[in-house]
């Protein structure tokens, strides 16, 4: 096979080249035919109004401004003294 490399990158940008400009072609057409056919239906379904009534914001059931509850500090803190004493662990 008697190719030169010449030949090959010159066909290699071709394809790269037809494919980029089929791609753009493609997605310019779908733009163009998505637009042609929202535009009549957001006109007949209008996105519905939003309500001018605020919804307060539910109540959170932990209190994250005292800090940590000293039973959870209690609990892990004891769950790391158990696993230190059966590992071996020491400070």
């Amino acid at each position: 096979m008697d190719v030169r490399m010449d030949q090959i990158f010159i066909e290699a940008g071709t394809l790269m080249l037809a494919g980029m400009v089929f791609v753009f072609a493609f997605l310019g057409l779908l733009v163009i035919i998505i637009s042609t056919v929202l535009a009549p239906l957001a006109n007949k379904y209008p996105d519905a109004k939003p309500s001018s009534v605020p919804v307060p914001a539910a109540k959170s059931d932990t209190n994250t401004e005292q800090g940590i509850s000293p039973a959870i500090v209690a609990a892990i803190t004891s769950a790391v003294v158990r696993y230190r004493q059966q590992h071996k662990i020491t400070k």
